[in-house]
């Protein structure tokens, strides 16, 4: 299916863009940031929690949900009515998971053979397989299986896997079955300008509905990442929708749709929930820290979420000290509504034609306090 993606304004003064494409489980409001539910599930949080900070769509992983509960499960009843989430999800097709297992895997033509971390046994994930495993998963959008590598590997060893990716990309689309779920390929080439050049050329020449930024965060500099991430937005289409995939601190984010990046997902502001770390509209906060113990004022004054209305700085670092989940809980609350508040912020930027203005505003209060890598999902 090609998504219908519609452009409703662009910023001036970037490349900045406002859109939404629809998918078989509702629409989709562009720039989006995608919250991360790996194993179909986002870490101590239920649907009910997701709606409440805003969430229009969830990402799955395809080679945690092949390993369980398997592909027999989805077959009878889907991700969706599996999860109760109604909206639209995302499915990664297991390429970086693949990446990071370094001693317990082999790369070949056929696919990743590798070892379970469930039962020890090994698997192929092929193409193929993850695409039908996608199909069976029911998600919305399902991305061609890629070969992921350090994204500062020597140029010969990026254009064999960027060239790996390319067969896969063409294998993955014949093996597509359903016409209700999207396909997007994957640009690679490490941080070689001119591979990647050469993968957006070749992918951008099959008939995928959208397409996504890979092999970022995954050994390169943010300035490596910020060039190639503007260098690949300019060479997709402008009619599908661009996805840069696990690349997630507030400043990526930021900077990325100043690029005319439509999509992102990233782990960061659940798994630094989990550590004790809220992302706010001055920067990090690490609530474990003993001057949070002594403030009666909320995480974040400028926040409107659950969690800064309630709750002290004070009590959330007692929650982290007595080891109580309930702290954890409340910080990916309020670190979600923070990503979803800043992509709904950036819309309304774009529609006002004054994107770049704000973008330059929200670096300066953040950007200084916060940057401390990547993130991946």
């Amino acid at each position: 299916m090609r998504l219908p993606f519609e452009i409703t304004a662009t910023d001036p003064g970037s490349r900045a863009r406002r859109g939404s494409f629809l998918t078989a489980h509702g629409r989709i409001e562009t720039p989006t940031f995608m919250t991360v539910g790996t194993r179909a599930t986002v870490t101590g949080l239920d649907p009910a929690d997701l709606r409440e900070v805003g969430a229009q769509v969830l990402l799955g992983n395809t080679y945690h949900l092949m390993l369980r509960p398997g592909i027999e499960l989805f077959r009878r009843v889907g991700i969706h009515r599996f999860m109760n989430w109604s909206g639209p999800v995302l499915t990664d097709s297991g390429g970086y998971q693949i990446f990071s297992m370094t001693g317990d895997r082999t790369m070949h033509e056929r696919g990743a053979r590798f070892r379970s971390y469930v039962d020890q046994r090994m698997h192929l994930l092929s193409p193929e397989l993850s695409i039908e495993m996608q199909t069976a998963i029911g998600s919305d959008i399902m991305m061609v299986l890629d070969e992921c590598i350090d994204s500062t590997s020597d140029e010969a060893t990026t254009r064999a896997a960027m060239e790996r990716t390319h067969r896969w990309a063409l294998r993955s689309l014949a093996a597509r079955t359903s016409e209700s779920q999207a396909l997007f390929a994957i640009v690679q080439g490490g941080v070689v300008p001119a591979l990647r050049e050469e993968s957006a050329a070749f992918l951008t020449q099959q008939p995928f509905d959208g397409f996504a930024i890979g092999g970022l965060a995954v050994g390169d500099a943010r300035a490596q990442r910020e060039d190639v991430t503007a260098l690949s937005a300019e060479l997709l289409p402008r009619d599908r929708p661009r996805y840069l995939m696990g690349v997630g601190t507030p400043p990526d984010l930021v900077h990325a749709m100043g690029c005319g990046v439509d999509m992102f997902d990233c782990v960061l502001p659940t798994l630094l929930a989990w550590q004790g770390t809220a992302f706010t509209s001055t920067g990090r906060v690490k609530v474990t820290r003993a001057e949070c113990g002594r403030s009666d004022a909320p995480l974040d004054a400028a926040c409107a979420c659950a969690t800064c209305k309630q709750f002290s700085r004070s009590y959330l670092h007692h929650l982290f000290k007595c080891g109580e989940p309930l702290g954890s809980r409340l910080l990916s609350k309020h670190n979600l509504h923070h990503y979803l508040a800043l992509m709904a912020e950036a819309r309304a930027a774009i529609e006002a034609g004054g994107y770049a203005a704000w973008a330059k505003e929200k670096l300066a209060a953040i950007d200084r306090h916060e940057h401390a890598g990547g993130g991946r999902a």
